[in-house]
């Protein structure tokens, strides 16, 4: 079931209290898989990339591959099943940036068979038995790509991961052909409440945020993406937001906020641990201590949390007057 554009009155208070394979690329901007790129490192008993080591706060271990795979499931659960809200027709080169586990690239090559999807992320972490026409790269975003031209640009959950996005949609701009689609799949790097936020929560909405910019890649820019696609030249731009519920305590969202609950637990840790010790200079003791609260304050259906997913979709123009590519 698909999850409600909004959960405004829509508490279910029976249940407040619940608890609820890797290719070389010859082009300059791209790397084969070496040695050197599997040399992860660690920190915090999580392990992080190697290509360009520090570009993203995140780890890329077996528990965060789980986490994000988990996340592409409630990505769909929130479409009724679906991948993409682009009305695209019959793609033949797709670009999937930031594919993370792969997941989404090799459930779009399934869906066209006949196309060449591409895909890049700073961690080889793909798996090997993929669709043939599923290819993916060891690549970093900001460093521009050489895949032109392109019928569909792809992301999802890209926040914290590119410090200069007007230049990222000037690049896409140029890579699509004209009547090419974008869609952005991102969620809001804040913890929202139907009543009040709790104080632990509240006070990590703030201080990881604030982390972020000082790191040089903003997280919370899910409502920004509309604005940069204008900005680079493309049409049609429409930004779709989800309510999604943390927990069971919403009425006919039990499913996907059981699955929300899960990926968000599990996510405080990922999204904590390096910008607040590494950017903040907090000990290891004190954000294990926040990471804990946040975690016992998400899963208190009492609470009514949500976050907001976004998927903003939009078209490069097409002089032929067409709709597509």
């Amino acid at each position: 079931m698909a999850a409600n554009n909004t959960l405004a009155a829509e508490v279910d208070d029976d249940h407040d209290d619940q608890d609820s394979g890797v290719e070389d690329n010859e082009s300059t901007t791209s790397t084969s898989l070496k040695s050197s790129v599997e040399d992860y490192t660690y920190e915090n008993g999580r392990r992080y990339h190697a290509f360009r080591a520090g570009e993203y706060p995140l780890p890329n271990d077996e528990e965060e591959q789980a986490r994000m795979d988990l996340l592409h499931h409630i990505w769909r659960l929130v479409l009724g099943g679906a991948l993409l809200l682009s009305d695209i027709h019959d793609p033949q080169r797709i670009l999937d940036v930031g594919t993370g586990t792969g997941i989404w690239a090799i459930d779009i090559a399934d869906i066209y068979p006949e196309a060449q999807v591409l895909a890049t992320d700073l961690s080889p972490i793909q798996p090997s038995w993929v669709p043939p026409n599923c290819h993916f790269y060891v690549d970093d975003a900001e460093s521009g790509w050489e895949f032109d031209p392109l019928d569909l640009i792809h992301g999802r959950s890209l926040c914290g991961s590119i410090s200069d996005w007007p230049q990222f949609y000037r690049q896409s701009f140029r890579s699509l052909k004209p009547g090419g689609y974008i869609e952005m799949q991102e969620y809001e790097a804040w913890v929202s409440a139907l009543e009040q936020e709790p104080p632990w929560t509240a006070h990590w909405n703030v201080t990881l945020n604030e982390a972020s910019a000082m790191f040089g890649k903003y997280l919370n820019i899910a409502n920004k993406h509309a604005d940069w696609m204008r900005e680079a030249g493309f049409v049609d731009v429409k930004d779709k937001v989800f309510q999604v519920p943390i927990g069971t305590w919403a009425k006919g969202q039990k499913e996907i906020g059981l699955y929300h609950l899960a990926a968000l637990r599990e996510g405080v840790e990922a999204y904590t641990l390096a910008l607040y010790t590494k950017v903040l200079g907090k000990s290891i003791d004190e954000t294990r201590v926040l990471i804990e609260h946040v975690k016992r304050e998400l899963s208190r259906g009492k609470n009514h949390l949500y976050v907001n997913y976004h998927f903003i979709t939009a078209r490069k123009p097409n002089p032929s007057g067409s709709t597509g590519p």
